[in-house]
Formats: structure tokens, sequence, C-alpha cells
């Protein structure tokens, strides 16, 4: 973590200074803002936070509850969203208190015996290696708690409006705000009163049963496979063996259970099989108390039985996959001609069974796609245009894992008979790790994302795929790192330049690249960043080198890498790296030996290679995303 870049820091380095809409922001609701939140959930909270580090840029987020979330129903964290809670500085801190997921055990009805459970197969969770990270467990009001410790400790100093309960909005074709808000206070002395909002922006968190979508005339579309089950968090005593090991327990004539710790070393989720499910009942499964949801476990269980103590929480739901069809308000046949105002996130767009752990994970990924572009085009960094790409890219995702959850949850209400084999389930399990993991997600060509012409040049980096780290040797410091968890969601490109090795006596390709980066009038960077601000305050360029950090000679790295930031014009030390003889970077991510590229957008996806010859090509790939010759932005 670095600061003292503006000065010296005697407190708490992650409470940055405000600036800009973050000096004296009122307590109360304004009448006119530029972003309107509504919803304070996982893809809400990662927009607050990620708008934060835009102090430019008026930000609201409201919530119809009083306070905080003091319990949620999700708590599955793929690794994917450990990425990103280190891209906002806190992965440390909430892999500390989660409950770690490091296998996954299977059990089935004992052939000599079938009456009773044995356990059968032993799984690693990620035997693929896909992530430093680990796969965690933990409570989604404390995931709210980090991101909004993040957004009230950012420039902008955003924290949740509470109290107040979305009613409807309309949309008008001019204006500066154009989108009008009627809102309800449902707390405090005001409480049923109404009123009206205006925004550039709104963006619906709120959830499945969503009132934004409905304002914008959106709705959920799909089918139920009318199978219920009971989920419950549970303090219990048991004799069953793996209580502390997630399980996929299958009995041979009662169903199955998914059993899921938790963290804090006792508590523990259990997702029940309830059975199918009549179409005509009128959801009556919906009323099983949790007394039938602890007698139905013990039956699975058997011959363990499980002694409740206690419920934290308890609830049943059928599954069900719906979608919409598009994520903002403007119609596909329009798309080309209309820019967005209004938008969609999380439940609010696509809803899921449970039992995959994707629905906070795959809701915050919303979030943080659409957070860091309503920040450039609103700064004005950006065209307009920008914003049709969260619906275009995020829809697909949301198709994709809708697809793999109906697979999943059939899998698991199956009987044990319907199996090809006893290991089906473990094989499956094991042979999809990387798509629940969050790393399967793939954004196709388009202003945001380049060809793969030159994917040879970096076949660890994807076009399209999230940028997967890697251990480095910093030269500066002489501390080995992982090169990726430097980025911060601070709304800026990465340009990772991996050198090339000249022959002796020959130019370096990497050596004329960063000249013209920093030079050349025709560079992204003479023509995108603002005057009078850091040199690298849009873009973050860092180079690898293939040698070991002894044999780098930091005084003769190009000033591009050891910029000169803040009001001291200090150098920065910390984007230049060397490989690890242990761990060959270059090798380790298939990078062209020759040197190359790698460009990474602000939300960690790569999204271009090129070879350090096409300088060209990195001017015309910004070219179509960005505006030049714009003020200083307010600092951050």
């Amino acid at each position: 973590m670095q600061f003292h870049h503006h000065g010296y820091v005697s407190g708490d380095p992650k409470v940055l200074p405000a600036s800009g809409t973050g000096i004296d922001r009122p307590d109360e609701l304004p009448d006119e803002m530029d972003v309107l939140i509504v919803g304070s959930g996982p893809a809400g909270m990662v927009l607050a936070a990620q708008l934060s580090q835009y102090p430019s840029v008026t930000t609201r987020i409201i919530e119809r509850r009083p306070g905080r979330l003091e319990i949620g129903q999700a708590d599955g964290i793929q690794a994917r969203s450990v990425e990103t809670f280190q891209a906002f500085g806190f992965a440390e801190r909430i892999i500390a208190e989660a409950f770690h997921l490091s296998s996954m055990n299977f059990w089935s009805p004992d052939p000599a015996d079938p009456s009773k459970i044995i356990r059968s197969q032993r799984a690693e969770d990620d035997p693929h290696g896909i992530s430093e990270f680990p796969h965690l467990i933990v409570n989604q009001a404390r995931v709210l708690d980090y991101f909004a410790e993040y957004a009230a400790n950012g420039p902008a100093r955003i924290r949740p409006d509470y109290g107040w309960d979305f009613v409807t909005l309309d949309v008008a074709e001019e204006g500066e705000y154009p989108v009008a808000v009627t809102l309800r206070a449902t707390a405090g002395e005001h409480a049923g009163e109404e009123r009206i909002v205006r925004a550039k922006y709104v963006v619906g968190c709120d959830g499945a049963r969503s009132a934004v979508r409905g304002s914008i005339g959106r709705s959920l579309s799909g089918g139920e496979s009318f199978h219920a089950w009971g989920v419950m968090d549970v303090l219990s005593v048991t004799d069953f063996p793996d209580i502390r090991t997630k399980c996929a327990i299958q009995s041979n004539t009662e169903g199955s259970i998914l059993l899921i710790p938790r963290e804090g070393g006792y508590l523990f989720r259990m997702y029940v099989d309830l059975g199918e499910t009549s179409p005509d009942d009128n959801h009556a499964v919906r009323g099983t108390t949790v007394e039938q949801i602890i007698a139905k476990a013990n039956r699975i269980l058997n011959p363990y039985t499980l002694d409740v103590r206690d419920v934290a929480w308890f609830s049943v739901y059928e599954v069900g996959h719906r979608l919409t069809d598009k994520f903002d308000d403007v119609p596909a046949e329009a798309t080309a001609e209309r820019m967005p105002r209004v938008f969609i996130t999380g439940d609010a767009c696509h809803t899921h069974s449970a039992k995959a752990g994707q629905g906070m994970n795959v809701s915050m990924q919303d979030g943080f796609n659409l957070g860091w572009k309503l920040g450039q085009v609103l700064e004005g960094r950006s065209p307009e245009s920008l914003l049709a790409t969260y619906s275009a890219e995020r829809q697909v995702i949301a198709q994709n894992l809708i697809d793999f959850d109906r697979e999943w949850s059939t899998m698991m209400a199956k009987k044990p008979e319907e199996f090809s084999s006893p290991d089906e389930l473990a094989a499956f399990y094991v042979s999809t790790a990387e798509f629940p993991a969050g790393f399967m997600t793939q954004y196709t060509p388009s202003m945001l994302t380049g060809d793969a012409s030159h994917q040879h040049l970096a076949e660890g980096y994807t076009i399209g795929k999230r940028f997967k780290s890697a251990r480095a040797y910093r030269v500066g410091d002489t501390n080995p790192v992982q090169l990726g968890h430097h980025a911060r969601a601070d709304g800026r490109w990465r340009l990772y330049a991996f050198a090339d090795r000249p022959a002796a006596g020959q130019p370096s390709k990497l050596a004329e690249w960063a000249e013209w980066l920093a030079s050349a009038e025709d560079s992204p960077v003479k023509l995108f960043t603002p005057e009078g601000a850091d040199v690298d305050s849009v873009f973050d360029a860092k180079v690898i080198y293939q040698q070991r950090f002894e044999d780098v000679d930091i005084s003769m790295v190009p000033k591009i890498f050891l910029p000169e930031v803040g009001p001291f014009q200090l150098i920065d030390y910390e984007k230049v790296y060397a490989v690890d003889p242990a761990h060959d970077y270059f090798d380790e991510r298939g990078i062209d030996r020759d040197g190359c590229v790698v460009i990474v957008r602000p939300d960690q996806y790569v999204a271009h290679v090129l070879p350090l010859t096409a300088t060209s090509e990195l001017r015309d790939f910004f070219a179509q995303n960005m505006l030049s010759h714009l003020p200083a932005p307010l600092a951050r």
C-alpha cells in the first residue's frame, strides 16, 4: 500500500483525504445527483465503493432498511470475488475472518445398507490451482460492511441513505438531470412521505422484486424446476464426522443435503432437499417449518443425528432460473441511437438457485463492471457509448450462469439411481471448478476488448478474461509480490509491458516503446492524461523484465516506469519488476520472449495483447473508448 506522496500520513492510510463532493458532503439526500443507487446489497455497495474514487461525481445510495444489514442470505465467496476484494484493499482482513473451503466430501448410500450414508469420495476444492486466493465462506452482511467502509473512506465519502424506498421513475428526453425518481421515507419522523429527486443515472440494485426493473418495463423471464429446498444456518451438536467440511450428501430415499461450514468455527449451513413440488399447489412448500427441515435433515443423515441448539436463520425456496433480456432502459432496437439512463444489476436482472454460490459473487461483478464506466463517463474521460457495454457484457455472463446453475441444481436433486456412476457428482464438481470460481467470464471484442490477432504473445492472458496474477520480484525493494495485487479499484487502466531480451548491441523494443509512450504526441498518455494530472493518473504502466532483480539496473529503467507523482513530484518505485527464478513469470503465463504489452481494464479484465512495436494499434484502441484534452481531475 502506497501513501505519503501528498505529505506525511500519521493516521489510518486506508482513510483517503476527502475531496470534491466528499468535502462537506450533506447528510440529507439532495434534490439532484449524478448517480442514484437503489439498494445497498452486493452490487450496490460495490458501485458505491468504486464511485467513492470519483469525487467529482455526486453519488447517493438509498436503502429502505433503517440501518445496515445484520444477517445476509448469501455466504459463499468465490476466488474471483476475493481478487476483487484485493482491488478494494480488504482481502487480507476478510480472509482472516472467513472460513476457508479447501475440499469437498461426497456421501452416498452404503451399498451394504442403503438406509445409511457413507463417505464415498473426497475432492480438492481448487484442483487446478486457478487462483492464489482461497474459496471463502463469510456472511454477506460482513462483505457489505467492508465495502461500506471503503466507500466511506474514499475521497467522495459515500454512505448509504437509510430509510428511503424507491417508488417509481420517469426518464425525460432532455435536461441535465433527466431521471425523476419518486421516493418514500420508510423511517423517522417523515415516514410515509414522498419526495422527488433527479439524477443523471439510476442503478437498480433492489433485488429479485426490483421496482426499478418494473419502472423501465423490464421483467424476469424463465421457469421453475418445481423442486424445493429448506436452508438453515444452525448451531448444533452432531456425530456426523464431516460437519466442518463442505459436503454433498445423497441419501437413498430421503433426498440430499448440501452442507456448508460457516465462519466462526461453530455455525454451519444446510440446504435440505424438500423434494418436488406441484405447479398448482400455490407454493404450499413455503410454509415448511424449521422443525420439519431439521427432521428431514436427520432422516437424510442416518445413521448420524443432528441436535440443533439454535437457528440463526432459515428459509424455504423453490429453484427458479430467470433473466431479463437487457440490463438497461434502452430497447434493443434503439441501442445504436439512445444511451442508457437506468441500469439494473444482480438479482434485479438474474435469479437462480443458491447452491452454486453465485448470486452475491456475480452481483458484485455486475457492480464492478458498471461502476468504473459511470465514473469515466461522468468525469468526461470516456464517451457515453461506454455505458452501453454494461448490458452487452453482463447479460451474456448471466445467461451462462443460469445455464450452469440449472445443470448443477439438477445434479444435486438427482436420486442415487439416476446417476450413471457413483462418482458422477464429484466428477462434475471437479471438472467445472473454474466456472463457479468466477474465471470463465470472457468478454467478446468491443470498444473495450480487442481481437485475438496477437494472443500468441501472451497465451496465459486470454483476451476478455480476468488478469491472472503471478509472482515477481519488485526491483526497488527486492520483495517478492503478486503482480496483480498492486492494482487497485481506482479507475486506472493497467499497461503491463513485458520486456524483450535484445541481442548484444541491438536496440531494445521495450525502451523504444517506453519512450514513445512517455513523449510521442499520439501516445495514449499524451492524448488522454488531463493537463496537470500525474503522468500515471490514467495509465498505470509497469514493466516486467526477464532478468533477476539483481541484474536490473534501476537507473537505466525508462522514466515512464519511474513516474514523479503528487505535489512533491516524488518517484514511484513500485512499477519495476523482475522474474522470480523459481517461478519465471514468462514461462508461467506463456509470455513471448520477444516481449509484449498486456492491457488490463479498470475491472481487472484483459482488454488486449499487443506487440511492443504496435504503437498505432495501442493508440487506436484507446481512441475508441476515451476522450482527450480534458481538465485535470480532482485528486484521488
